[in-house]
């Protein structure tokens, strides 16, 4: 089904509700103030029954230079134009700015219809028509029908309602249903009984009654109560069609013109946007660097400075990557057009398409920002994947957020990553976080220069406490991904984890004679002291270099030699090993070990037995049942 959206354009009083009107039947101008003066203020709406028996959608957009942000706000849903002139007056300044808005939006088909033919003969007729030919050149209209009709007689009206027909047979325009759905919001208003309304052009997806819906930017939350299409109840409406929303729990003050009704958790709020900007040929001024702008995006209308990321001047004609920095937030996505309109007097300058919808800000002249920008642009999916899994692997972005991110399909998005994954070049910290290989090289090098430096400091320490090279290296992070991240250094031969310290790969103990005759000192000293060791303290005392004691100690803790239950008692790893080993073994004779029995056991003393026994339940290797203790089956 091909739902579609016919929007006319053109100078003020050139006809087009008239012509809408006998196109269709149907009256677009709808308030008093537009029947009193005769010329179309907010948007109007009708619809035109094709021949299949479906109906296609028309937006009457205001024609006067005042309200043309009134004509922004529904022509970023248009697929199809009616450019409107009026044969007594032909070309005119609005019908410039229309037709370059309609190019800027993409939007990829249309007609050129001239009006009120029966107010001018043909000779006048053939040189309006020839000077909108000449007009047309260079844009998506250069090759367009030119219709000429007369809504007042109805002369011609058939052949352009025919010339329609045609033109949305051919049109080959097949809107994704499977795409969170999204409605700009175009006019807000309450009906008696039935409360808050929105309408506007489903752009995107398919929605139905019952959908909970997000409004951004504000983030409300709320459902779908009832569905209108073309004045008909449905039940589920489809991109392409103008529809009109009830929604529940919403006061008409809850909403404004400009927000965004879409599926929930479909779109991120932003407050910059990397776009590539587009200047009207026929643009009169020159766009400096930090000028302040109107920007126009969807039915929003918001001001935004024009950051220049390669330049600082860009004049009629030119194209340039810049950032948008907004003075208030909206929701966007990647691969959405956008108007510019200058700040004052007000007059459209250009306009272009979002290469990011919620970017990190840029410094301008940078090479990387900008090789990084044009892949953006030009790019295929996979190297847009790419760079957004390298710009967010920092962040540990989930899948979720990339796909919102880029808006590219989501099956589309996964086969990629997969190809990713099988190629290397992503790595997965979970099912739903993948994060790029650069990302994971820039992680190694700063592991290095980390702990090149503590190795430098620690010569005798077999390397970094974890949880300390978590805390440095990964702030703000949880301990899972810190450590999947740390297992990958590891895989990649960068790191190694002696003894549940962290190091590098390359690191090893070096020491020195004096150094090797204390540590076989110490190692003497634990091991005859067996269960019953002397204190750290009274260890200390026996040796009378306390910074080489030290140093000497630290290195045999953590490389695993010496196993410290408390801040005083220090065992062997090899008394420590039999304690437990004779520990399991009656366990598993006698189903629990008390902490008597762990005494006589080890033929030790309370203070001995006690340490060891909370040593072991700090580390999760024993849990107390009672009085007594079981083995939890973790070393």
């Amino acid at each position: 089904m091909k739902n579609i959206i016919i929007g006319t354009a053109g100078h003020v009083d050139h006809g087009k509700t008239a012509l809408i009107r006998a196109l269709t039947g149907i009256e677009t101008d709808r308030i008093k103030e537009e029947k009193k003066r005769g010329i179309t203020i907010e948007l109007g709406f009708a619809y035109l029954d094709l021949p299949n028996g479906e109906k296609a959608g028309i937006i009457d957009v205001p024609g006067h230079e005042k309200f043309v942000k009134n004509m922004l706000a529904g022509a970023g849903g248009i697929d199809l134009a009616l450019l409107v002139v009026a044969a007594d007056e032909g070309f005119m300044p609005q019908t410039r700015e229309h037709l370059g808005i309609l190019s800027l939006l993409n939007i990829p088909e249309g007609l050129i219809v001239v009006t009120k033919k029966d107010m001018v003969d043909e000779d006048w007729l053939e040189v309006v028509c020839e000077d909108i030919r000449e007009e047309v050149k260079g844009t998506f209209l250069e090759s367009a029908p030119i219709l000429t009709v007369s809504s007042y007689t109805g002369e011609g009206i058939e052949d352009l309602r025919q010339a329609i027909f045609a033109l949305i047979d051919q049109s080959s325009q097949i809107k994704n249903p499977n795409t969170p759905f999204r409605i700009p919001v175009d006019r807000v208003f309450s009906i008696e009984g039935f409360g808050t309304v929105i309408t506007g052009t489903l752009i995107e997806g398919q929605m139905s009654v019952g959908d909970p819906v997000t409004i951004y930017p504000k983030g409300l939350q709320t459902k779908i109560r009832n569905l209108q299409v073309h004045s008909h109840d449905v039940t589920t409406a489809y991109a392409g069609q103008r529809v009109a929303v009830n929604l529940a729990g919403l006061k008409k003050t809850d909403l404004e013109k400009g927000d965004v009704v879409a599926q929930s958790d479909s779109m991120h709020t932003t407050m910059m946007l990397d776009v590539k900007l587009s200047i009207l040929k026929n643009c009169n001024r020159d766009i400096f660097n930090g000028t302040r702008l109107h920007l126009y995006h969807g039915a929003r209308d918001i001001l935004c400075k024009c950051i220049l990321m390669d330049r600082e001047v860009v004049s009629a004609g030119d194209e340039a990557y810049a950032q948008l920095r907004l003075e208030e937030e909206i929701a966007a996505k990647t691969g959405d057009r956008f108007i510019l309109r200058f700040y004052s007097p007000v007059e459209t300058i250009g306009g272009g398409v979002i290469l990011d919808s919620n970017p990190m800000k840029h410094k301008r002249n940078d090479p990387a920002v900008l090789a990084a920008l044009n892949i953006k642009d030009t790019g295929s999916e996979k190297e847009k994947i790419e760079e957004a899994l390298k710009e967010y692997s920092s962040r540990y972005e989930t899948t979720a957020f990339l796909k919102t991110h880029t808006n590219i399909d989501s099956e589309l998005f996964d086969s990629i990553v997969q190809v990713l994954l099988e190629q290397g070049q992503v790595f997965p910290i979970n099912s739903n976080v993948v994060i790029h290989k650069a990302f994971l090289q820039s992680m190694e090098q700063r592991a290095e220069k980390l702990l090149t430096r503590y190795h430098e400091e620690n010569p005798l320490r077999a390397g970094m406490k974890r949880d300390e090279f978590r805390s440095k290296l990964f702030p703000d992070q949880d301990i899972a991904v810190a450590d999947k991240v740390t297992d990958y250094m590891v895989k990649d031969g960068v790191l190694t984890t002696p003894q549940g310290a962290v190091a590098l790969a390359s690191f090893a103990v070096q020491f020195s004679a004096d150094q090797e005759k204390l540590m076989a000192q110490l190692e003497k000293v634990f091991l005859d002291g067996g269960y019953a060791v002397p204190s750290l303290d009274e260890v200390a005392a026996q040796f009378s270099k306390e910074k080489a004691f030290k140093q000497v100690l630290e290195s045999m803790i953590t490389a695993g030699k010496l196993i410290k239950l408390t801040d005083q008692i220090l065992y062997h790893v090899d008394v420590y090993q039999q304690a437990l080993k004779l520990a399991m073994d009656y366990v598993a004779e006698h189903g629990q070990i008390t902490l008597g029995e762990t005494r006589d056991l080890l033929g030790s003393s309370r203070k001995y037995t006690l340490a060891l026994l909370e040593y072991w339940d700090r580390k999760n290797i024993t849990k107390k049942v009672g009085e007594a203790r079981t083995f939890t089956g973790k070393l």
